[in-house]
């Protein structure tokens, strides 16, 4: 690996190494009142993410509505930052805005909603600690309370294949959901998330390649990018900025080169967390 030996505009000793991730680490159902809760940790950079099951589809669904629908809200606590931030009582402002859309799509593009059925669900993501890349860390946190929220979803019969699903006169009769076999049940998981999802920040800093860039990192960066990308290998979403700076197509190649090492390591780690988990 290489040892980090970029002039910075912040002097500061740095103890990674340019392609080193900070270490993720998890706890489930740190909250035991949501179907699945992820308390992530990512460095110093810490998030609390809660699945929901709400009690009905968006109004905006017709009633005979077959697919369902995943929603993600975002906010900074106050003590989250070095000064405190302010509640949002009025709603959510402009960043706060564009990264909870940015969550939200990005899952909604892991999920086979056809497959999900009729159920909705709502993941939010609370910084607790900011430390940099607390958009990247909520959408690996909010995966992993996802699938763990649809696996149990799927163990009670609240999501269930096409053929499966009760008519609604077989409700009004007092329908029981069937019981699936576990290899049934994992097929069904994987279809209706057939891939993990992760982000990671990269960034280029003197020309090199810097991976998940913290609190300082971040503010030395000429160039910043967020990655966002299915374990199959497709991308979700990709954000780069040139900070006063702009970057070749060579560089944006290292740059994707360097997320990809950093997003191989979340998607092991996601299945390992999960491995055995109901």
């Amino acid at each position: 690996m290489a040892i980090l030996m970029a002039k910075f505009k912040t002097d500061l000793a740095l103890s990674r190494a340019a392609d080193e991730m900070r270490t993720p680490e998890v706890t489930l159902d740190f909250t035991p009142n949501a179907l699945a809760s992820v308390l992530y940790k990512q460095g110093n950079t810490v998030v609390l993410a809660c699945c929901t099951k709400e009690s009905s589809l968006p109004r905006w669904f017709p009633r005979d509505a077959t697919k369902g629908w995943v929603h993600a809200e975002y906010s900074l606590l106050p003590g989250s930052t070095d000064s405190r931030f302010r509640r949002e009582r009025n709603g959510a402002k402009g960043r706060t805005q564009e990264i909870e859309r940015l969550i939200a799509r990005s899952l909604r593009a892991a999920v086979d909603l056809e497959a999900l059925g009729p159920v909705a669900l709502n993941v939010d993501c609370d910084v607790l600690n900011a430390d940099g890349g607390t958009r990247c860390a909520s959408i690996t946190a909010a995966n992993i309370a996802l699938r763990l929220a649809i696996r149990r979803l799927i163990a009670t019969g609240e999501c269930l294949p096409v053929d499966l699903r009760p008519t609604f006169e077989q409700r009004k009769e007092g329908w029981v959901a069937p019981t699936l076999s576990d290899i049934e049940r994992e097929h069904h998981e994987n279809a209706v998330l057939p891939h993990d999802l992760a982000a990671v920040s990269v960034g280029l800093i003197d020309g090199q390649v810097y991976l998940d860039l913290d609190y300082i990192l971040d503010s030395n960066a000429d160039v910043d990018m967020n990655v966002i990308k299915t374990s199959d290998g497709r991308y979700v979403e990709v954000q780069g900025t040139g900070e006063e700076a702009t970057f070749s197509a060579e560089e944006l190649t290292q740059l994707l080169a360097g997320a990809d090492t950093g997003l191989d390591e979340l998607f092991a780690f996601q299945t390992a967390t999960l491995n055995g988990a109901q």
